[in-house]
């Protein structure tokens, strides 16, 4: 049986009377993803920014590899294996594509550069921002300003940006959120390339995406945890289907 990467056991977090993560856990394994699905306000990307750690959690556990780092900053978690990306693309659009994923690897650098040096002489920073962009299909436009890239183009940087981090575990918050109707194909499969080295942990609403890539469902209400289990058991829970899909006639 293959070891979780990542454990969550318990996690909260309140916003004053308002629980918006309530006594979550979940594991995440290589080569096993994992979508988190769910309506509006059920709390799904709080907890991407608990685990992440843009927020802190008013309760519970996360072990990364078997370290607890629910109250270590983002930039730590990243050094540790963390990678994300958001709803909203974050990238830097007056740079170029392989300038935004060289300041991404450059982040994983424990020492300062030296500021009088050329940022873009340092080989191995080079490499790793180069076969980011190559995993994600975007050597061509390595040279291209981020904000000439199309939308599609954009999300697939903020993904290669992440990738740039080396990470183990990948926390992919809506990546297909305004593409067109051909774009989320080359998505899609690109997700499922990283899926085979990284763990992935999904937040989604294109169903059929998250119903071809997943092997795991979670489904969250209210910030709580309705049903886990595989797509096949999903489809035909009847509490899933009341909360959220609907009647499988009408949905699935």
């Amino acid at each position: 049986m293959i070891e979780p990467i990542l454990k969550v056991r318990g996690l909260a977090k309140n916003f004053g009377g308002l629980v918006a993560v309530d006594n979550v856990s979940l594991d995440v394994k290589v080569g096993e993803l994992r979508a988190i699905i769910g309506p509006n306000g059920a709390g799904k990307t709080t907890l991407i920014n608990l685990l992440s750690g843009d927020l802190s959690p008013s309760a519970g556990s996360i072990l990364l590899r078997g370290r607890e780092v629910a109250l270590l900053a983002p930039e730590r978690r990243a050094r540790l294996g963390l990678g994300r990306s958001y709803q909203k693309v974050n990238i830097f659009p007056p740079f170029t594509a392989l300038e935004n994923c060289r300041l991404a690897a450059q982040s994983r650098e424990p020492h300062p550069f030296n500021w009088l040096r050329d940022a873009m002489s340092y080989e191995g920073i080079l490499a790793n921002a180069r076969q980011a962009l190559a995993a994600v299909g975007l050597t061509d436009r390595s040279g291209a300003l981020a904000a000439t890239l199309g939308h599609g183009e954009q999300r697939q940087l903020g993904i290669a940006m992440s990738l740039a981090t080396d990470p183990q575990v990948l926390l992919l918050d809506e990546p297909l959120a305004g593409m067109g109707p051909e774009e989320p194909l080359n998505m899609v499969a690109l997700i499922s390339e990283l899926n085979a080295k990284h763990a992935i942990l999904l937040v989604e609403h294109d169903m059929d995406a998250v119903f071809r890539l997943a092997q795991v469902l979670t489904v969250m209400v209210n910030g709580r945890i309705l049903a886990s289990g595989t797509p096949e058991e999903i489809r035909a829970n009847a509490q899933v289907q009341s909360a959220y899909l609907g009647s499988a006639e009408e949905t699935l």
